[in-house]
């Protein structure tokens, strides 16, 4: 299984915070790696305290699933195929924030973001994958 180094998850946790500092928004910011543990994390000042715990679980949960959260957020409503997915595996978040790893077609970790509103929180993960093409490996 291939794995995302400490230098790559680094990385997209100083983009995500410069795009947190560019929309200013305090943020937290989880960088998971492929088996779903913390490898990076940053809480910016006045960051919601309660947001440090939904960041850490959108990566786990993008990991898990190899999904968007966004995406399995709407799988999960009644009647969905995922309905009650987020009290599986000690909690989940199925609302945006939190998107796969890839690397050379693989899943190597998730990043998951959290403190301000559902699009600002959809968007930086996207954003600064994208951006984090200078991260080696990535």
């Amino acid at each position: 299984m291939s794995d995302i180094s400490l230098e790559q998850a680094q990385a997209i946790v100083e983009a995500c915070l410069a795009e947190a500092r560019n929309i200013n928004t305090a943020m937290n910011i989880a960088v998971v790696d492929a088996g779903g543990n913390l490898k990076a994390f940053a809480r910016m000042d006045d960051a919601w305290l309660g947001s440090i715990d939904i960041a850490q679980k959108k990566a786990r949960t993008a990991r898990f699933f190899d999904m968007e959260t966004g995406d399995i957020g709407g799988l999960s409503q009644p009647g969905g195929p995922l309905y009650n997915i987020e009290v599986s595996n000690g909690g989940l978040i199925t609302f945006p924030g939190g998107i796969p790893l890839v690397l050379d077609g693989q899943t190597v970790g998730g990043v998951g973001v959290s403190g301000s509103t559902v699009d600002n929180d959809r968007r930086s993960p996207k954003r600064e994958r994208r951006h984090c093409s200078d991260a080696p490996g990535l």
